[in-house]
């Protein structure tokens, strides 16, 4: 049976992340070339990635995706790319501070540095759509907390808090995401939004048992469980969905 992306070659941004590992074992799980791309590329080597690469179907880059002309070098060099997903997520001083310990320099800063890389990164792949003539497909890492207002009542109990910069990012992206879509209105650029919930990564137990309250049962969402949708969305058995938001949330959201 053909695999899902097989003659595909896809790009993950913020490939040395929790989600950005599990997306770039997925593409190459699922038969396509992976283009490894994050300021720090070696973080995703592992015993199971080491294989692609010494047989060619994984390079590695190192980029600053904040940096718009490193970026736009990037895409001029990648003729063969046929989609991307863009899991990067920057952060400036002062990030996750609860609102009122926020000064307005610092929200500006992190917005500005958050949703303008993704605004970066959604453009080139319009701009290398445009040039080069052939489908594209990108999907862009959202969360259900860019359409679904923060339940603060989870954290109690804990340090942590539902970063105010997150959520307007977020929204935003969902938004970049749309206008780009109909900006270009060609049927073989396809730009979609995967948001997935909370996603499993240490946190404090009452935080887990809190959220796990708004959902069916299974809780926090792990890595591997945003892949299967991307994959998709990046496929050709998507070739008609555009300008979507795909929440994996176990029901968190409704």
């Amino acid at each position: 049976m053909k695999e899902l992306l097989e003659g595909k070659t896809i790009g993950v941004f913020g490939a040395a992340g929790l989600i950005g590992r599990a997306l770039v074992r997925g593409a190459l799980n699922q038969g396509a070339a992976v283009v490894a791309v994050d300021q720090n590329p070696n973080n995703i080597v592992t015993e199971a990635i080491s294989p692609s690469l010494e047989e060619g179907m994984v390079s590695l880059v190192g980029l600053d995706a904040t940096d718009e002309v490193a970026v736009e070098a990037f895409f001029h060099g990648q003729r063969k790319l046929d989609g991307l997903i863009n899991a990067i997520y920057p952060r400036g001083a002062g990030y996750g501070a609860h609102l009122f310990d926020v000064s307005s320099q610092q929200f500006l800063d992190n917005v500005g540095l958050q949703i303008g890389s993704s605004f970066i990164v959604t453009k080139a792949c319009a701009e290398h759509f445009k040039r080069w003539s052939r489908p594209f497909s990108l999907v862009n890492l959202a969360s259900v907390y860019g359409s679904v207002t923060p339940r603060f009542d989870i954290y109690e109990g804990t340090s942590m808090t539902m970063p105010v910069e997150y959520a307007v990012v977020k929204a935003g992206l969902l938004q970049l995401s749309r206008y780009v879509t109909r900006y270009v209105n060609d049927s073989d650029f396809r730009v979609n939004c995967v948001s997935p919930g909370g996603v499993l990564d240490g946190q404090h137990e009452s935080f887990i048992a809190n959220y796990t309250k708004y959902t069916n049962g299974a809780g926090l969402v792990g890595a591997e469980d945003v892949v299967g949708i991307c994959l998709f969305l990046l496929s050709d058995l998507a070739g008609r969905v555009t300008g979507q938001d795909v929440k994996i949330d176990d029901g968190f959201s409704l």
